[in-house]
């Protein structure tokens, strides 16, 4: 079983560190990349950050995970950072009521399996119904952009070359994606809407879930102890 829970980052500082190690980790021994906005460590002490990992059972060890970092008007977002020297326009799309799903990562050990691809990504949107936001930010590498066409969010053709930009090198292409309907979920497929409404409806259950490999047994905890208003 694997278990996928939320938090927000001051909550838990250990974990917050194996994530921020195993993010490093795959950027650097997989992609070559060495530095990226969004696996610097400043965000573990914002508490308007909502750290999403999946574990094993006991939580010794992190499969994966990615973090909503929702707009306070002190911290930039990780997409203003990212892109903003290309595109000034990013800044003026922020408002308080803003989000951005960023940090995406899954292991080697459990690649194929959806782990990343599609379970966190999922359960990113199920919390949004915790918290104050009416949209979402993606900065999407070219795997993950289907997953997030999937949940219901579409590329900004306004930002950057109709929404690609270089980062974070030259040979890597990000897209930039906007969720604008979090609440309803209508640009959603029928699938993933049903599936989004099912976990927040009942943040705190076992489902079977079926993966691209495999079925997999997912204990979801993604009620947050506090939420973020």
């Amino acid at each position: 079983m694997i278990k996928i829970r939320a938090f927000r980052a001051p909550e838990d500082e250990k974990t917050c560190w194996k994530f921020i190690e195993g993010h490093r980790r795959l950027l650097e021994i997989h992609f070559g990349i060495v530095k990226i906005t969004s696996s610097n460590s400043d965000w573990i002490t914002n508490p308007n950050v909502i750290v999403v990992v999946a574990e094993n059972e006991t939580g010794e060890k992190i499969y994966g995970g990615c973090r909503i970092q929702l707009s306070d008007g002190i911290h930039p977002l990780p997409i203003e950072e990212a892109i903003g020297k290309y595109d000034s326009g990013i800044h003026d799309r922020i408002d308080h009521q803003t989000c951005e799903l960023g940090g995406l990562w899954n292991s080697m050990e459990v690649q194929g399996m959806g782990i990343g691809a599609i379970f966190l990504v999922r359960c990113c949107v199920v919390i949004t119904s915790q918290i104050l936001t009416n949209k979402m930010y993606l900065l999407c590498a070219p795997v993950t952009v289907r997953m997030g066409k999937r949940v219901g969010a579409v590329v900004d053709t306004s930002l950057g070359n109709n929404g690609t930009f270089y980062y974070p090198k030259e040979d890597f292409i990000a897209t930039a994606m906007i969720h604008n309907d979090l609440n309803l979920l209508s640009t959603a497929d029928e699938n993933e809407r049903n599936s989004i409404l099912a976990l927040r409806e009942n943040p705190n259950q076992i489902r079977l879930e079926k993966g691209p490999k495999m079925d997999l047994e997912i204990q979801y905890c993604l009620q947050l102890e506090n939420v973020i208003a």
